[in-house]
């Protein structure tokens, strides 16, 4: 009857672990683009919810500035403050499950899929090509990091459950 218990318990205690352990799954493949300018991240901003909007700044050549709202909260703007700014709200239970796009000197291009199959893209098509996306099941894009100055050098996207 003890190792019937002691098995039990276990088996509950793996079970829990493993639970946690898929709770804990997240992804990033780096960031695109070139060095140069200053770090950001919207890491922190993740306390107000899940990505419910984004802000993308745009020239003639470039994504020169970005924005993500989390829950009803705006978040911290980076980039420069001139140029075209496209404003992009999900829809309840739409998340960001691909992000493409393609970077030179600066990131160019910028094409964000959702869950539910609508696609966004920014800036120009021009430069190489990337193509990011969660590596676990059921996660989706929790924050984006870079690097910025009058333009935005790089960038790289962090997948994690909702």
């Amino acid at each position: 009857m003890f190792l019937f218990v002691v098995l039990c318990a276990g088996i509950l205690l793996g079970s829990s672990t493993a639970a946690s352990i898929q709770s804990r799954l997240s992804s990033f493949a780096g960031e695109y683009g070139s060095g140069g300018g200053t770090a950001f991240s919207f890491s922190s901003e993740q306390v107000y919810g899940p990505i419910t909007g984004l802000r993308v700044r745009e020239n003639a050549n470039y994504i020169i500035g970005l924005q993500f709202r989390y829950g009803n909260t705006w978040g911290t703007y980076y980039g420069h403050t001139s140029g075209l700014i496209l404003e992009i709200l999900l829809r309840p239970g739409e998340s960001i499950t691909q992000v493409s796009g393609k970077t030179a000197s600066y990131v160019n291009e910028l094409i964000f899929v959702t869950s539910h199959g609508r696609i966004f893209r920014f800036g120009q098509p021009s430069g190489n090509c990337f193509n990011d996306f969660p590596l676990y099941n059921n996660t989706v894009l929790r924050y984006v990091s870079g690097r910025y100055s009058s333009v935005i050098h790089s960038i790289g996207f962090h997948w994690g459950h909702q």
